[in-house]
């Protein structure tokens, strides 16, 4: 074709890429907005469902961090009370069970899961004093 030399691009700017970037320039990597704030919760998601479950009109990338972190550390919490309850019980996998006397056994989250249902969790133990019988009783009968 007549005016292209050699070396020149169809207009599209430097470099095979074109857009006027040369392409030895590294692409920015996407980072995870978890990541970012340091967290194993999904704060990406945790923002979507705020958003879609339309509690309030604006939802900041703030809001969603926060909120990630708290359930982070609530569940955390959670598991290492529910794994000392299994490791005193001889078990190694944690079961409904472990999880509902972890959560009776710790006066906040009792409070905070008093509404919440366990399945398969069962209840506390507990043998009201009354019902228990007296040694001396037991004894003074025994020998009469």
């Amino acid at each position: 074709m007549p005016g292209k030399g050699k070396g020149q691009t169809q207009g599209r700017g430097k470099g095979p890429g074109g857009k006027g970037k040369a392409f030895y320039e590294p692409q920015k990597l996407r980072v995870a907005s978890s990541s970012k704030a340091g967290l194993q919760f999904p704060v990406a998601r945790i923002r979507r469902l705020l958003k879609e479950g339309q509690y309030a009109k604006r939802v900041t990338a703030l809001c969603a961090v926060y909120l990630a972190a708290v359930l982070e550390y609530l569940v955390a919490e959670l598991l290492e009370l529910s794994g000392n309850c299994a490791r005193d019980q001889g078990r190694k996998r944690i079961i409904p069970r472990h999880i509902l006397l972890a959560i009776r056994n710790d006066a906040e989250l009792d409070r905070l899961l008093s509404d919440a249902i366990i399945w398969e969790g069962g209840v506390v133990p507990f043998i009201h004093s009354v019902l228990i019988p007296d040694k001396d009783k037991t004894r003074a009968e025994s020998e009469v």
